[in-house]
C-alpha cells in the first residue's frame, strides 16, 4: 500500500469505529489499513430520518473532491453526501453530514483531530492521484447473523436487512459494490 492508493470506508456505530481499507496498485481488493476508534456520533442504532432527529446516517454514501473542506470549524471534515438516492426517496431530510474533528456531533461522525488529520490525508491523496470518489458504508454494528438475529425484532430490521446484502459483498469480495437506489430499496451490482 502507498499513499495516493484507493481508499474505501466503513463506519460501525454500535463499536465506535471507522475502517479505512486501501486498494494497492494492481490488487482487485481492498486490503484493510486502519481502524480508527469514533470519538463520537450522536443519536441511537439507526438511519437519519430528519433535520434535527440528531441522528448520524447509516447507509451507502460516497465522498468526491468537493465533499472536503479543509477550513471545517471542526478541524477538518469530510461530507458523506445525505441525503443520498435512497435517503431522498424515502423523504428524509438533512445536510452537511460529516467525518470530521474536534470529538463533538450532531448527526456527524466526529474523530480526534489527529484521527481526521490522517483519514483526510488518506482521503485527499487517492483523490488527488486520480479516484474521483470514495465510498462510505455506515452500519448500525458489523452485520454478522448473531447481530442481525439478536437485532430481528428491533423497528429498523427491515432496513438493516437491505445494508446487509452490500455489507456482505464486500465481505465476500473486498470490493464495495455498485449501489443503486431501486423500488426504494438498495441494490447491488
Amino acid at each position: 500500500m502507498k499513499l495516493g492508493d484507493p481508499i474505501f470506508m466503513r463506519i460501525f456505530k454500535e463499536s465506535n469505529e471507522l475502517e479505512v481499507w486501501v486498494k494497492p496498485l494492481g490488487s482487485d481488493q481492498f486490503s484493510l489499513f486502519k481502524t480508527y476508534e469514533i470519538c463520537y456520533y450522536s443519536g441511537e442504532l439507526g438511519p437519519k430520518t430528519r433535520q434535527g432527529d440528531g441522528q448520524s446516517p447509516e447507509g451507502f454514501y460516497f465522498v468526491n473532491a468537493g465533499r472536503f473542506n479543509p477550513w471545517s470549524s471542526f478541524h477538518l471534515s469530510l461530507n458523506m453526501g445525505y441525503p443520498n438516492a435512497y435517503d431522498r426517496s424515502k423523504g428524509y431530510t438533512g445536510d452537511y453530514l460529516m467525518i470530521h474533528g474536534s470529538c463533538v456531533s450532531i448527526g456527524c461522525y466526529a474523530m480526534t483531530d489527529e484521527g481526521i488529520e490522517e483519514i483526510y490525508t488518506l482521503a485527499h491523496k487517492a483523490v488527488a492521484n486520480g479516484q474521483t470518489y470514495f465510498r462510505v458504508h455506515s452500519f448500525p454494528f458489523r452485520m454478522t447473523a448473531e447481530k442481525m438475529e439478536a437485532n430481528a425484532d428491533h423497528q429498523w430490521s427491515r432496513f438493516w436487512q437491505n445494508l446487509k446484502t452490500g455489507y456482505d459483498w464486500f465481505e465476500e469480495n473486498k470490493t464495495p459494490p455498485n449501489v443503486v437506489v431501486s423500488n426504494g430499496s438498495y441494490t447491488f451490482n
